[in-house]
């Protein structure tokens, strides 16, 4: 049976309400949650971009489902810090956390002051980084001088099982590279076809682990208040995805995106105030082999979407999938 998930998203609302939404998903009947990991928001619409993991203690000691991060460490998070934290979340809440690991952003990662490297750069550096993180996770003190530099780490509290350390990717190429090295894989809503290809090529390459999909949408009551939720919160989404890799600030994906027609941002995910047109979308998905699927509303108010969600379709795309 496909796993339905709630996504809690940092850049939309502020960590309070946030947690607020996600006891709420699990009330409706939602069978897990993930949350993102940003330093700043997509657009200064958004306007907030609470601390992930600070966030996450209280929503694991809040809720009883299980609970994923999408994080990208090897910059921002140097892989000894983020080992230690994964540890101690997966040490407090067995069986409940898991991270996907991704080679980041730079509107997260320039912060740091450091030159923000090229796409090849950045993935063989995540090689890299997962390597030291298993190792600390094993238990292993761990040096290292290369693309991630290391000198003498020991993660001392650890769990009996470590957390699942699934890849964040988005083609097929990314997948089958991940394979060697990932737990599981999540990417993002794409067509049947990419789709399909992703989970062959994650498959075909070893890959065992879990599958998850990402999807975001828009509901509303009215099919004009869900098409301005898009146009007002999402019209990032038209940014080409190795373009938005390479922004730095809120306000260039703006720029990029000042003259984004409604239209325009409707293509690019399902906008309806319909939840059986929801469902129909979420089911073809979850007919290819997907093992969770985690939804996002891209509105900043989440309480009536879960509410109808958590009724009208996260039990039928269960029940279709059981």
């Amino acid at each position: 049976m496909t796993i339905v998930g709630f996504h809690a998203s940092h850049e939309q609302l502020s960590p309070a309400r946030l947690l607020d939404a996600v006891k709420r998903a699990e009330q409706a009947g939602f069978g897990a949650a993930m949350c993102s990991d940003h330093l700043a928001p997509w657009s200064v619409r958004q306007g907030h971009s609470g601390y992930a993991w600070s966030w996450l203690g209280a929503a694991l000691e809040a809720t009883r489902f299980s609970l994923g991060v999408v994080t990208a460490p090897g910059q921002r998070y140097h892989p000894a810090v983020a080992a230690q934290k994964i540890a101690t979340l997966a040490e407090m809440y067995p069986g409940r956390f898991w991270a996907a690991l991704g080679s980041g952003e730079a509107i997260n990662e320039h912060v740091t002051g450091d030159d923000w490297p090229a796409k090849d750069v950045r993935d063989a550096r995540l090689v890299e980084t997962v390597d030291v993180m298993r190792r600390l996770l094993a238990g292993e003190e761990v040096s290292t001088d290369g693309l991630v530099r290391v000198d003498r780490a020991r993660v001392w509290s650890r769990p009996a099982v470590p957390a699942p350390l699934l890849a964040a990717a988005v083609s097929a190429e990314t997948a089958h590279e991940a394979a060697g090295w990932s737990d599981g894989v999540i990417t993002v809503d794409q067509s049947p076809e990419t789709l399909r290809s992703f989970i062959d090529a994650y498959r075909g390459a070893g890959g065992r682990g879990p599958i998850a999909v990402q999807v975001h949408l828009s509901w509303a009551r009215t099919d004009d208040e869900a098409l301005a939720i898009a146009h007002d919160q999402w019209r990032q989404s038209l940014v080409p995805a190795h373009l938005s890799w390479e922004l730095e600030r809120p306000e260039d994906f703006d720029a990029r995106t000042a003259d984004a027609t409604p239209d325009e941002v409707a293509g690019t995910l399902v906008v309806s105030s319909d939840p059986s047109r929801h469902l129909d979308h979420l089911t073809r998905i979850a007919e290819l082999g997907v093992d969770r699927i985690y939804l996002h509303h891209v509105g900043t108010e989440q309480a009536e979407f879960i509410d109808v969600f958590g009724d009208r379709v996260v039990p039928d795309l269960e029940a279709v999938t059981a």
